[in-house]
């Protein structure tokens, strides 16, 4: 028994699409792949439906679509730290450390062209941003007059004209409760969550979380943590009062301080959250989706990458981003992955690798997936053969308890069978595809031609008559001629159904020995076959003798009368073919019986004409005679039967 399954990779390739990050060059039809360095922002425009990213190292800004293609990149972002959009998708925010400014780009232009730039002031070091209650927030660091370096939170009003009296930029509004942390800080916001801000200590082993309510005029905390463990990623989960650290632990914060709620068994690395609480990881190129609020696994799967990476949903569909990295972690690929809301199943399928034709067959298999099956659960099948090359359906098959099932067939075809058993999905399932292939020997029929081994003379019209046996639907024979020879190519003389007797008959005008073959093509029970019979063919053959003076009959034999000094011209008749020779035979008469005195070959010419002048014996009384000889073999050529002639009778008189 074999076992064949669909691997977890070859199912996500059917409901998962990826893509490198690619552009289209100015003035060039062709495609160029952009390298991502070090992506430091990666954000989902759900109302434009696009994913953006920061390259630090190469100082751009990429836009790409929902499926992962490029389609548009800025550049001239020397010191880019993190992206924000927001919330009505109009404006990606890049906060460039470099510079120390914020810019605005318009996330609709292909080219994100700049709309505004925010001053924040020489000395700050900004790092992430965040849009949350109609502003765009931003985490730094500053260098006090005691020559300390702190932590602070800004924000940007994007109301106020960035060049007019009144400043956009506010600086120092973390609120004072908030630990005077030495390094800026991670900030998360959630579109479901409007009004709430994480800030998150960076940098420290030991570091502290912060939930603030900036919805006001001043931000407000809501919860802090005075320690906690080393923190590289905070994101509010909707809805729960709680945020997702590292990818992997849940915090709650209703009570004011945050606690430990349930965790997910993965490593510590990034995560983010949809909007309706599916948790989203990433780690070592691996991306495992998680349902709301529960550590049951949806699914994993190998993003066919290396080394960490970030994920974020798309906020208005169930699909996830994910910017994983090479095995050296020098070029970072986004892959977009579709129904990620879904778990893909394990479906395998087992046939027998052989079996006989017309014999019941049982095949089996199992579906399996993170996510329980309801009972009742029904998987369509599908036959594969050479009668169905499309595909047949059969009866659908009710998957037991345990995920097993099995169904039995019959096959009537010869040749290859696949069984195709497919699963069409449901609410919490993508679909799956598995088959298994067996093979079925085809039943033999009898296939017979006559005449094999039989000799003709020349030109004779010889009947073949092919007889065919029981099949299934071909009653077609073909009868083929291959005269011996490299002149004369193999050909179809005959292709026709056999009669009611299953006989099919042709005449061959057999001038040389000739292979005939008849040839049954099979049909879908019935396999090939061929039968091949050799029938042979004498040469015409004839010799004229001239120089003689008279014929007259000594005893009961005509004789060809010849003077004695009289040199007898031969000449001999037959077919030509390349380098054809024919054997001119001598016998002499002597005491009442015949004596060979010579036997020699003679070439025939292009016109069949064979001339040999015989020397005249210079005495009288002498009776010989000579005959022409075809030689299979000997003559020059095999494409005959060896042919004699008749014999020419010679007398020399005086």
């Amino acid at each position: 028994m074999r076992t064949r399954s669909t691997s977890a990779a070859t199912a996500l390739a059917v409901i998962f699409s990826s893509a490198a990050l690619s552009i289209v060059a100015a003035g060039s039809a062709s495609a160029q792949t952009v390298v991502v360095t070090t992506p430091v922002g990666l954000v989902a425009d759900g109302p434009l439906q696009r994913v953006f990213v920061a390259d630090q190292d190469n100082g751009r800004v990429l836009a790409t679509d929902y499926s992962g293609t490029l389609v548009g990149v800025n550049v001239g972002f020397d010191g880019v730290r993190d992206l924000a959009v927001s919330d009505d998708g109009a404006t990606v925010y890049a906060v460039l450390a470099d510079s120390h400014e914020i810019v605005a780009l318009d996330a609709a232009a292909l080219g994100l062209g700049v709309k505004a730039r925010y001053d924040i002031g020489v000395g700050t070091d900004p790092r992430d941003l965040a849009f949350a209650g109609g502003r765009l927030w931003f985490s730094y660091k500053v260098t006090g007059e005691d020559g300390v370096t702190h932590g602070n939170l800004g924000s940007v009003d994007p109301t106020v004209d960035p060049a007019g009296e009144v400043s956009a930029v506010s600086l120092g509004l973390l609120p004072e409760e908030v630990a005077p942390y030495y390094n800026s800080a991670l900030l998360d916001t959630d579109l479901s969550t409007p009004g709430l801000l994480t800030y998150t200590d960076s940098g420290a082993s030991e570091g502290a979380l912060n939930v603030l309510d900036v919805s006001g005029a001043a931000p407000r905390v809501v919860a802090k943590s005075s320690a906690t463990s080393y923190v590289g990623d905070v994101d509010l989960i909707p809805g729960a009062s709680e945020v997702l650290v590292n990818g992997n632990r849940r915090l709650s914060y209703a009570s004011g301080e945050l606690t430990e709620a349930g965790g997910y068994p993965v490593s510590s690395g990034y995560g983010d959250v949809s909007p309706s609480g599916l948790v989203a990881h990433v780690y070592g190129g691996e991306v495992s989706v998680f349902r709301p609020g529960s550590d049951q696994l949806i699914r994993s799967v190998d993003a066919d990458a290396y080394g960490a990476g970030r994920v974020i949903w798309a906020p208005d569909a169930p699909r996830l981003f994910a910017m994983t990295s090479n095995v050296s972690g020098t070029r970072y690929t986004l892959k977009a992955f579709t129904d990620a809301t879904l778990s893909a199943p394990n479906l395998t399928v087992s046939a027998p690798g052989t079996a006989p034709r017309a014999k019941k067959l049982t095949v089996t298999g199992r579906i399996t997936a993170t996510l329980p099956f309801p009972a009742g659960t029904k998987l369509a099948v599908t036959r594969k053969d050479t009668e169905s090359p499309n595909g047949k359906a059969l009866p659908a098959v009710t998957v037991k308890a345990d995920g097993t099932y099995s169904f039995t067939d019959t096959p009537q075809t010869g040749g290859g069978t696949t069984y195709k058993v497919t699963y069409a999905g449901d609410a919490e399932h993508t679909a799956a595809t598995a088959s298994d292939r067996v093979e079925v020997p085809f039943a033999r029929t009898a296939l017979t031609l006559n005449n094999n081994g039989k000799l003709y003379n020349y030109g004779a019209d010889v009947k073949f008559t092919a007889h065919l046996g029981l099949t299934y639907k071909n009653r077609t024979v073909e009868i083929w001629s291959d005269p011996h020879g490299t002149d004369k190519p193999k050909k179809l003389i005959k292709s026709g159904k056999v009669n009611s007797a299953g006989n099919l008959t042709v005449t061959v005008d057999m001038t040389r020995d000739t292979n005939v073959s008849a040839v049954f093509k099979g049909d879908t029970r019935f396999e090939p076959k061929t039968v091949q019979v050799t029938a042979r063919a004498r040469v015409k053959i004839s010799t004229a003798v001239s120089r003689h003076y008279r014929t007259a009959k000594i005893g009961s034999v005509s004789y060809h009368w010849f003077h004695k000094n009289t040199d007898p011209l031969l000449t001999t008749s037959m077919p030509y073919y390349k380098g054809r020779k024919q054997r001119l035979d001598l016998q002499v008469f002597y005491q009442g019986s015949w004596y060979t005195t010579a036997s020699e070959y003679f070439a025939v010419a292009t016109n069949g004409k064979s001339a040999v002048r015989l020397g005249a014996p210079g005495e009288s009384g002498i009776r010989a005679r000579i005959r022409s000889v075809y030689v299979d073999g000997g003559s020059g050529d095999n494409v005959n039967s060896t042919t004699f002639g008749s014999w020419k009778y010679l007398y020399f008189s005086n």
